[in-house]
């Protein structure tokens, strides 16, 4: 029996998982769910936004479901108490370096889309994200220079080694889908870029039947709005990888409809759908609870083996959208917990 971890967060992120837990259970696979506070919820209640219990339950569990964090309350604590750092902790410590971040426009929401529809009915893509390098992990801090000036640094890094793995990744995808893969960089200005540039056409003699290009990051971010259709598999850094995949949202008619997948070498995961935790409509019964249901069916595919159960949930939410079921992001007026009834009938 699976265990999963149920870290549910700030915001409207108990809302929307709690509508994924809903659906898993409608499938009947007999799936036990453990909860855990985590992000500022965590630190209101325990000092600190990943507590050791809750570190302890993500290890333990098959796989970890995850609602969102961030909290204006805690915006003035010190960094490294701030909401934002339990998943930064969560990925460092169970070695979450491959983000999946899939982008398909379904049937009927080519109005919601912020692209004509001929161009946003073309877009099937799959973002794979480095996670634990770049930027968001380099060196950082603040100091003062010898004139008195404030200065802030961030220091951009990344190793051989993890360009290497998660460009693997992208490749393998790529093998499963259309075999076209486009590496999105800034090498003409970054030495991490060139480094991930030279490693990822070292991996690509191996997967020799991957139609291999590279983008630079502005680029992508224009192509991705002028003619999306183009792309298969996105394969892209820490940074880059997380303002792409957020613009990838828009073009398939909102944030509340992309989950994404955090996995380590094994295939253990931590599922969440890409959208903060929208403290303005927390509580409110507002919020769309696809992407979370969306990375439910992720969690089985990758990390339980359930492709059938995941392939169910997918059709479920496409059948339910087709229909016309809408929350209030794609022009509707269904609450989280309608919206999700929806989709259960259709399972």
């Amino acid at each position: 029996m699976a265990l999963i971890a149920v870290l549910a967060g700030d915001g409207i992120g108990p809302e929307v998982t709690a509508a994924a837990v809903r659906v898993l259970n409608t499938l009947g696979l007999g799936l036990t769910f453990e909860e855990a506070p985590v992000g500022g919820a965590a630190y209101a209640a325990n000092g600190h936004p990943l507590p050791p219990a809750t570190l302890d339950l993500a290890r333990r569990a098959d796989a970890i479901l995850f609602g969102a964090v961030g909290d204006p309350r805690f915006d003035t604590v010190e960094r490294r108490l701030r909401p934002e750092q339990a998943i930064l902790g969560l990925r460092a410590e169970l070695g979450l370096f491959a983000n999946l971040r899939p982008a398909r426009l379904m049937p009927g929401l080519e109005e919601a889309s912020a692209l004509r529809p001929e161009v946003a009915r073309a877009i099937d893509l799959l973002i794979v994200r480095e996670l634990n390098g770049d930027v968001y992990f380099g060196e950082k801090g603040m100091r003062t220079t010898p004139d008195g000036r404030r200065e802030g640094y961030d220091v951009m890094r990344y190793a051989e080694d993890e360009v290497r793995r998660i460009a693997h990744v992208g490749f393998r995808a790529a093998m499963g889908r259309q075999q076209r893969l486009c590496s999105v960089d800034k090498a003409n200005v970054l030495e991490t870029s060139q480094l991930w540039r030279d490693v990822v056409i070292e991996v690509a003699a191996e997967y020799r039947q991957v139609e291999l290009s590279h983008m630079y990051v502005d680029n992508a971010a224009m192509q991705l709005v002028r003619n999306p259709g183009q792309f298969d598999v996105i394969l892209t850094g820490n940074l880059f990888g997380d303002i792409l995949s957020d613009q990838a949202s828009m073009c398939v008619g909102s944030i509340g409809m992309l989950p994404s997948a955090s996995l380590d070498a094994a295939g253990k995961g931590l599922y969440e759908p890409i959208h903060g935790s929208a403290p303005d409509i927390a509580g409110q019964g507002k919020a769309n609870p696809c992407a979370a249901i969306l990375s439910a069916a992720m969690l089985l595919r990758h990390s339980l083996g359930e492709a059938a159960g995941a392939d169910r949930i997918e059709a479920a939410v496409a059948a339910a959208l087709a229909g016309g079921a809408r929350t209030g992001d794609l022009g509707g007026a269904l609450s989280t917990g309608a919206m999700a009834d929806r989709i259960i009938e259709q399972l």
